[in-house]
C-alpha cells in the first residue's frame, strides 16, 4: 500500500489489508485533520478495506465532525460501502 497527500487529499494506492496499513492511514489523516475539516480520500487499485479503517473513518465523521469524501475506482469496493450503508455518510463516489 502506498499513501500520498496533496492539500486536503489523501491518495491510497493498493489494498488496505493490515494493521500497519491502518496505522499509516490514521497517522496521515490525523496530521491532516489538524488543518482541515474537509478531507478527500482516494482509494485506487483497492478491492478491500479492513474494518478498523472503516471504524476510524466513522469516528472522523460522527465524533470529530470531519467532512469526508471517498472516491473509489473499484465497483466491488463501492458495493462494500453500499452494503454497509456508508455511501452517504462517507460521500462515496466512483471514478
Amino acid at each position: 500500500m502506498e499513501i500520498t497527500t496533496s492539500g486536503s487529499k489523501v491518495k491510497i494506492i493498493g489494498n488496505i489489508k493490515s494493521i500497519s496499513d491502518y496505522q499509516r492511514i490514521r497517522s496521515t489523516v490525523d496530521e491532516m485533520v489538524q488543518s482541515s475539516k474537509a478531507i478527500t480520500i482516494v482509494l485506487e487499485n483497492s478491492i478491500s478495506i479492513i474494518s478498523s479503517v472503516i471504524g476510524y473513518f466513522n469516528k472522523l465523521v460522527l465524533k470529530d465532525e470531519i467532512s469526508l469524501n471517498i472516491t473509489v475506482d473499484d465497483d466491488s469496493l463501492y458495493e462494500l460501502f453500499n452494503d454497509l450503508g456508508l455511501v452517504q455518510l462517507f460521500r462515496v463516489q466512483r471514478v
